[in-house]
């Protein structure tokens, strides 16, 4: 369970901030919320610590590393129970072309977003990991055609 954390408003623009620019410094932060750097750093800290701020990366751009292909893949298992669950979420740790896996309700029970060299990569993963994983009952893939949004920050 996770608790919501009370947050002020100059904790609002910190995070507004560096969601949109996580590599400025914490002078160049402070100037920017209207506060000193020290008072600045510890309540970015303090975020940290909280959880709000999961932590930091740079976004690449997978088209120029050569990923030219993303997909999403709806896995309906056999057996639903906790451990079931439990045991295909980890094992999507596992699969570097799964980037984001979703528990989900409805029709299926996984949503798995796959990026992917090629088509033959892709299909490689989904025939010989995927469907291939025990307790995996049902797998649908849907290829993407373009990305027509791609909001990583949170509405804040």
């Amino acid at each position: 369970m996770v608790l919501r954390v009370d947050l002020d408003a100059i904790d609002m623009k910190i995070l507004r901030e560096l969601q949109g620019n996580g590599r400025m410094t914490n002078v160049e932060l402070a100037e920017r919320v209207g506060i000193s750097a020290p008072p600045c750093l510890r309540r970015v800290r303090k975020l940290e610590e909280a959880g709000v701020i999961r932590g930091y990366r740079a976004l690449l751009n997978a088209s120029a590393l050569g990923y030219d292909l993303v997909a999403f893949c709806m896995v309906g298992l056999k057996h639903q129970s906790d451990a079931n669950l439990k045991a295909f979420a980890a094992r999507t740790a596992s699969w570097p072309l799964v980037r984001e896996a979703w528990m989900v309700s409805g029709e299926s029970d996984f949503l798995l977003q796959c990026v992917a060299e090629n088509l033959a990569a892709f299909q490689d993963f989904v025939i010989e990991e995927l469907t291939a994983t025990d307790n995996v009952d049902t797998v649908r893939t849907m290829l993407t055609i373009r990305q027509v949004k791609d909001a990583c920050q949170v509405e804040i």
